[in-house]
């Protein structure tokens, strides 16, 4: 199978390259490095499979159409995205964007492979759904497009399933919800195969521990550095962590199974932490935790717990790794790699 990953130098991206290569896929990465970093790849070059970096916009015609030239591609996981809540709020214009444009070049990047090998013009007018639909029997790239749970309302004590109620508390979730919706739509509209993956918050090695990175990262590394970790607002918020290991293969999963297509789906562990539980368990040695004002308070959401049972009911995936063997193998890694500090 020959796989492009959209964000493929990015935290998650990253994996899911690695994971591609170790099943004997082909792989091309393209990324634009404003979250991603080369060293994130660079243990892939030269293995067998690995068909390199595209440093690149997704927004950019010229840059996608040389990607998929490159083609035609099996599988297209779509992970390139802005992805920090304060810029988007800062500034919301580039968070729209990436986000929600930049999935549209790369949904039509997919449409115009699909088309041409089945001998239609893209660009050919009145789109007959029950004329043209049935001659489309070369099948189209698969493709996963990621999305994020800050899409969803604020939740009281339940967990949250896909068909939870959509209330965005900044651009960045408002971005992903139409990035989403036109996923959908390219399944409805072509038949295109279109999963998109929910997974909730993502942590692991070679996530950034910087101020643009994930909290159990950022926690970790100010340990280490014996740097007291800073709580943003009360810390009685809520998160359900994800090793970055799971969600790969969660991802993996959704592009293989047929009863995923057209289907959103969550994935998580069923078990939500509080921030301020979180940083005692990351602290270490007595290390001070203190609690600072909220950056972006308006945009927060006090409990996220994920209800993934859709997940193991079409796809038979549930999370491997716990909290404390997943925190246990992020600090090993940060202590190693200080590079990615």
């Amino acid at each position: 199978m020959r796989a492009l990953v959209t964000g493929g130098a990015g935290f998650i991206g990253r994996w899911l390259v690695e994971r591609l290569l170790a099943r004997g896929d082909e792989v091309l990465a393209l990324d634009d490095l404003s979250n991603g970093r080369k060293e994130n790849v660079r243990d892939f070059e030269g293995k067998p499979g690995y068909l390199g970096l595209v440093v690149g916009d997704i927004k950019d015609t010229a840059t996608l159409a040389d990607v998929f030239s490159r083609g035609p591609w099996d599988s297209v996981f779509h992970l390139g995205a802005s992805i920090h809540v304060q810029k988007s709020i800062d500034d919301p214009e580039p968070t729209f964007r990436n986000d929600a444009e930049g999935t549209f070049r790369v949904l039509e990047a997919c449409r115009r492979q699909y088309f041409e090998a089945n001998g239609l013009s893209p660009d050919a007018k009145a789109f007959d759904y029950d004329r043209d639909v049935p001659r489309l029997t070369k099948r189209a790239p698969r493709v996963a497009v990621m999305s994020t749970c800050m899409v969803y309302d604020l939740a009281g004590g339940a967990a949250i399933t896909e068909t939870h109620p959509y209330r965005p508390a900044s651009p960045y979730g408002a971005a992903k919800i139409g990035a989403d919706m036109l996923a959908i739509s390219y399944e409805k509209s072509y038949r295109m195969p279109v999963t998109v993956v929910r997974p909730f918050n993502t942590y692991g090695p070679f996530q950034k521990s910087n101020s643009e990175g994930g909290v159990v990262s950022i926690f970790l590394k100010r340990d280490i550095a014996r740097e007291p970790l800073l709580i943003k607002g009360t810390g009685a918020q809520t998160r359900d962590l994800l090793y970055v290991e799971d969600c790969a293969d969660f991802i993996l999963a959704c592009a293989a199974a047929p009863e995923a297509e057209g289907e959103i789906v969550n994935a998580g562990t069923g078990r939500d932490v509080s921030i301020a539980d979180l940083a005692a368990k990351c602290a270490t040695g007595g290390n001070e935790v203190k609690k600072v004002p909220h950056d972006h308070p308006q945009a927060e959401i006090m409990k996220l717990l994920c209800d993934a049972s859709k997940a193991k009911r079409i796809l038979g995936w549930e999370p491997k790794v716990s909290l404390e063997e997943g925190l246990a193998r992020t600090r090993a890694w940060l202590e190693q790699n200080r590079w990615a500090w």
